[in-house]
């Protein structure tokens, strides 16, 4: 098997992002996104799904951080296709459930080739510090678009708005860690190709 690592350099006139992943890792991370909420739930989603993940963003902040979170999950999600390249032997599904004290978030994904994303995840507060909750779901939808994965995100109860934001992230590490896990040798799809 060769090695499944990816690199992206991603500038426009509102972010400048440097990413590489390593699927065969082991949870090693360095993330700087400018945005500290944001660095810590990528830091759960490398240490949960035994991925080694740099990630270096500026963005215009100052507007706020809707077009750094959006492009870093554009560059994620890049990377995440290029790393898997043709999917032979991947298991392709993953799904994990993981409580942090009050809150569940059960994660499904499907490394299909067709994106798609579904987020039922409801806070108690519009911020988490200054971090926008609208923003978790702008950045899932946006690797899930570029990783051209199925990616469902279910949170049946929480009141905690980070302890919700926590468990999603924890657990779309342990369901992407079961998805890309090497299972055999051949493309996991009756098509031949994902």
């Amino acid at each position: 098997m060769s090695d499944r690592i990816a690199k992206i350099q991603r500038k426009t006139q509102e972010t400048d992002i440097s990413c590489e992943l390593n699927l065969d890792g082991v949870g090693r991370y360095e993330i700087d996104t400018g945005v500290g909420f944001l660095d810590h739930m990528l830091t759960h989603l490398s240490k949960h799904g035994r991925i080694d993940m740099t990630v270096r963003a500026s963005g215009d902040l100052e507007v706020d951080a809707h077009h750094t979170v959006e492009d870093i999950g554009i560059c994620l999600g890049q990377c995440l296709a290029d790393a898997l390249a043709d999917k032979k032997g991947i298991a392709r599904y993953g799904h994990s459930s993981v409580p942090m004290e009050d809150a569940l978030a059960n994660v499904a994904i499907d490394l299909s080739g067709r994106p798609s994303c579904v987020y039922n995840a409801q806070y108690r507060t519009d911020k988490i510090g200054d971090f926008d909750v609208q923003c978790i779901e702008e950045l899932l939808r946006s690797l899930s678009n570029n990783g051209r994965f199925n990616l469902h995100v279910n949170v049946p109860y929480g009141t905690n708005s980070h302890h919700i934001a926590e468990a999603i992230f924890k657990a779309i590490g342990q369901a992407m860690a079961a998805a890309v896990r090497i299972t055999g040798a051949d493309v996991p799809s009756t098509k031949g190709i994902l």
